[in-house]
Formats: structure tokens, C-alpha cells, sequence
């Protein structure tokens, strides 16, 4: 062996004992410290000892924990599902969780690992930290416990990251880093979402389950063009944020959709709802008993949400104001108002308000949607511009609409009858609910489409029924009004001008209004 081997082996036993006896020593010195040295004096020494070591680093470590006090921590809940995302090929153990009601597999860190994350070439290595921390729970005196005092001691988890980067980066992790972790993370949170239908729980709570529903707008039976200016719509209202604020208006849009059953309301509804991937709170108001009970119930609704009011024609006995009191005097001078029962029963004041009162602005980014099968119907009030910003008719099926049908369900683009079915849609009035109907008893076009064109000459036959049927109503009608007019003359009793005040026939006219035609806006 060489002398300068023996020398270097020398050095490293020299070096070797020299780190021992430092131990040793700092073992010694740490024994007497806890022993003799009060304890103010050793947090003393230990803080000035880890300041001093700081100030010789050129990292700086922030702790992002996973609640502050008793409120979750976004940014730890943002950390955890980006990480979640990027960690996937770069770790050697990971966390894999799965919530049953959700349909996605979760992946994210597990305690005491590492990961290295470089954003603009800049170096974050984020590690996950548990702590064990000790918490008191006080219990009745007579059982025995850990001490006298009717206590136990427990543990819990308090969990954190620890971000650990060069501190000349100190500016672009807090200005740059944690931003774009916030965005990326909301990003990924709507894309991965489940959709919830909330509905009513003997009308005092909210109760959820998963939204199913497979309606698209790729198979909504309706004409292209109109799904694609609602679709426009809904994109629109999404990227307006700044200027609903500068404007000074609650970021909501209502939407109508009327006409008759079966053309598909809310199919629409549900493909709203999974193009956005917004929750449906399903409301219901003949099950709320107050004004009050209303406000509570919308205030518990989350943002990026849809308010779904179904048939608000049937719903409840909604009647502008005015017209309202004033047809209750004149006909039923002791009886109140319909659909005024004090805190008995929601209100069209208390209902509007929180359509576009004070009310409506807690909470953003809202759809509003009400569906009713006789526009006509309503009463005015519930027309007017910035309650039901858009009015989509839901009309029979067209030409367009049956061939979405046919592709859908027959799983076909062309077919020899497809002339004559297209011909008779257009003086037969049916729904796709029953032209879907129809398709669905056979699997063979052929027989599917045959029995289409005979169940044409059935609906023909009701329609025409139907209409007669209306007409001799219709004259009825008139003929019992004029006999009531005539009592009243003759009797000299009041005779009132004001027959139009519930008559349901409105002329409106606003901005963004959808309808007028088969499928038109």
C-alpha cells in the first residue's frame, strides 16, 4: 500500500472520530441543557441556532397546511389535486382513493414523499407532512379516564406541504406558482366533476344524487342551428364575468322553455347541465310553505348551478300584483287575492325578488330555467327582461330532428322512407318523445320506420279530434260569457272592463328571445 493511501485512510479515521467526539459531545451538552438549563432558555438557544443555520441556507421552505383554524385551506386542497395530476410517472409510492359516489379514481402523495416540480425552469420540491398532535376531550365524571379532570388525550393528523425552493424565487412562487396551481386545479375540479340533481327533502333540505341523464346536445332531438345559438349562449354567459360586474348585474341568465309534453324540456335541461357541468337544483314550490322557507332554500344553493322550476304555469298560483288585488276585490271582496296568503304559501313579490331582487345577486354564475307547456299562461310579470333573458320554443318534431332520432335509435343516416316520414312530419303535429316511442319497437328499420308512417295517420285522426273538441270549447265558452253579460245588465250589477286582466294572452318583446317557428328562435 502507498504512502499517500495510508494517509488518506488516516485522514478519513482522523475525520471519522473527530464527527464521533462531536456527537458525543453534542449529545452530552444536549442531556445537561434539558437537564439543568430552564426551558425558556433552551427554546432560546434552539431558535437562535435554527436562525443561524437559516441565514447560512439558500432555500426557504413555505407550509401550506390543510386547514386554517377550523376553514379548509384552498390552496392545500388546489396543491393536492395538482400534484395528483403530475406525480403520476415521477414517484414510487403514491395515495389512490375512489368516493362512491364519483365516478373517477383519485391519485396523490403519500406522507413523507417527495416530488420535484419545475414551472418556467424554476425548481419546487413539494413533500407531504403529517404531524401527530395532541387534543384534549372532556367526558362525564363517571367513568375514569386518563386523569382526574374527566379528560382524555388523543391524537390527530395534521397534515401540510412543504414547498421547498431557492428564495430569489420567493416573488414567483407567490405571484406566478400558486396562481396557475389555483386555475389549473378549478380547471381540472369542473372537468373531472360529477353532476349532482338536488332535489327537495320534505321541503327544509337539499338532498343530491348523481345526474345520469345521457342527454347530450349531440342527441337532442332539435334543429341544429337553434342548439348551436344555445350552446353560443351558455359560452357567452360563461366568459362575461367582468363585465356582469362592471355593469353592475347579478351573473345569472334565465331561460324559458316552452310547449308542449314530449318535445323534450328536459332532455334539454339535462344536456344544459353536462355541456356546463353545473348541478340542477330541481325546486319545486307548491312544497314551500313561506317566503322565507324560499330564501333560505336559494341562499343553500352553490355557484355554477341551475334552477330548474318545471311548469311554473302549475306550480303555483303565481298573478301579477295589481291584477291580482284587483280582481279579488271586485269579484270576492272578502276573500284575499289568490296566491297571497300572507307567510301562508310563496308570493310572485317574494318569487320575483329572488329572480332579479337583492336576493339574486347571492351567489354567481347561475342559470335560472322554467319550463311550462302554455307560454300564454303566465302571468307577465314573469316575462319581463332579466327574469327569462332567453325563450327557447320547444316545438314538435322536424325534418332535422327525425333524422337525429333515426341515427340515435336505428343507428341509420339514410332509408328509402325517410321522404314520406319527413313529408308527413310536417303536417302532423307529434313530439320526438313519441316519434322516439315508435322507434323503439322494432329493431329493423324497416318494420321501425312502417309502423312510424301508421302511427302519422292514428295521430292525424286524434288531432283533428283534438281541435274540434277545442272549438266546441272554444264556443261554449263565448256563449256562457255572453249569458253572464246579459244576467248582468239586466240585474244593473257591476259590469267589469277589466276582462283582461287574467285572459293569459301577452304580447312581449325583448332581446334574446328564442321561438316563433318549428324549432325557430
Amino acid at each position: 500500500m502507498s504512502s499517500s493511501t495510508e494517509s488518506k485512510i488516516a485522514m478519513a479515521k482522523t475525520v471519522v472520530s473527530t464527527i464521533g467526539s462531536v456527537a458525543a459531545a453534542s449529545m452530552v451538552a444536549r442531556s445537561i441543557a434539558r437537564e439543568y438549563l430552564p426551558s425558556e432558555f433552551q427554546d432560546y438557544l434552539y431558535f437562535g441556532l435554527r436562525d443561524f443555520i437559516n441565514k447560512l441556507s439558500r432555500q426557504l421552505t413555505m407550509v401550506i397546511y390543510e386547514f386554517d383554524g377550523f376553514q379548509e385551506n384552498e390552496i392545500y386542497n388546489a396543491t393536492e389535486l395538482y400534484l395528483g395530476s403530475r406525480i403520476s410517472f415521477n414517484i414510487h409510492r403514491m395515495k389512490v382513493t375512489k368516493v362512491p359516489s364519483e365516478k373517477n379514481i383519485n391519485v396523490a402523495m403519500e406522507i413523507n414523499d417527495e416530488f420535484v416540480d419545475v414551472y418556467n425552469g424554476v425548481k419546487f420540491k413539494w413533500c407531504l407532512v403529517s404531524k401527530k398532535q395532541p387534543t384534549r376531550e372532556y367526558h362525564n365524571h363517571n367513568h375514569n379516564y386518563d386523569n382526574m379532570n374527566g379528560s382524555s388525550t388523543t391524537t390527530t393528523d395534521l397534515r401540510s406541504f412543504e414547498l421547498t425552493f431557492h428564495r430569489k424565487h420567493k416573488d414567483v412562487a407567490l405571484n406566478e406558482y400558486f396562481p396557475f396551481i389555483l386555475n389549473d386545479s378549478k380547471t381540472r375540479k369542473q372537468e373531472e366533476k360529477t353532476v349532482k340533481l338536488f332535489t327537495l327533502n320534505q321541503g327544509t333540505v337539499w338532498t343530491s344524487v348523481s345526474l345520469d341523464h345521457p342527454a347530450t346536445f349531440a342527441t337532442l332531438a332539435m334543429d341544429t342551428d337553434a342548439k348551436e345559438k344555445v350552446m353560443n349562449d351558455l359560452d357567452r354567459f360563461l366568459q362575461r364575468r367582468e363585465y356582469y360586474r362592471t355593469v353592475g348585474k347579478a351573473w345569472k341568465r334565465g331561460y324559458l322553455l316552452y310547449g308542449p309534453p314530449g318535445t323534450g324540456k328536459s332532455s334539454m335541461i339535462a344536456a344544459m347541465a353536462n355541456y356546463l357541468k353545473f348541478d340542477i337544483y330541481d325546486l319545486e314550490l307548491t312544497d314551500i310553505r313561506s317566503n322565507c322557507d324560499l330564501r333560505r332554500l336559494l341562499v343553500a344553493t352553490a355557484n355554477r348551478s341551475i334552477l330548474v322550476v318545471e311548469d311554473i304555469d302549475c306550480s303555483v298560483e303565481l298573478h301579477d300584483r295589481d291584477d291580482a288585488m284587483l280582481f279579488a276585490r271586485k269579484n270576492h271582496p272578502r276573500e284575499p287575492a289568490r296566491g297571497y296568503h300572507g307567510q301562508h304559501g310563496v308570493t310572485l313579490s317574494g318569487f320575483l325578488n329572488f329572480i332579479d331582487g337583492l336576493w339574486s345577486s347571492c351567489g354567481d354564475e347561475r342559470i335560472i330555467i322554467f319550463t311550462t307547456n302554455r307560454k300564454d299562461k303566465l302571468d307577465p310579470a314573469l316575462l319581463r327582461p332579466g327574469r327569462m333573458d332567453v325563450h327557447i320554443n320547444m316545438s314538435y318534431c322536424t325534418p332535422s330532428g327525425f333524422r337525429l332520432l333515426a341515427s340515435n335509435y336505428l343507428g341509420i343516416t339514410e332509408h328509402a322512407l325517410f321522404k314520406e316520414i319527413e313529408d308527413s312530419i310536417g303536417d302532423v303535429e307529434i313530439t320526438p318523445a313519441e316519434v322516439a316511442e315508435q322507434l323503439l319497437k322494432e329493431d329493423d328499420p324497416d318494420l321501425a320506420l312502417g309502423g312510424l308512417i301508421e302511427f302519422f295517420d292514428v295521430k292525424r285522426g286524434e288531432n283533428e279530434e283534438a281541435k274540434e273538441k277545442a272549438q266546441r270549447l272554444k264556443e261554449l265558452i263565448a256563449k256562457e260569457s255572453e249569458r253572464e253579460q246579459a244576467e248582468i245588465g239586466n240585474d244593473g250589477g257591476f259590469e267589469s272592463n277589466d276582462a283582461s286582466c287574467f285572459s293569459g294572452s301577452h304580447n312581449w318583446r325583448g332581446s334574446g328571445r328564442l321561438g316563433g317557428g318549428r324549432g325557430g328562435w
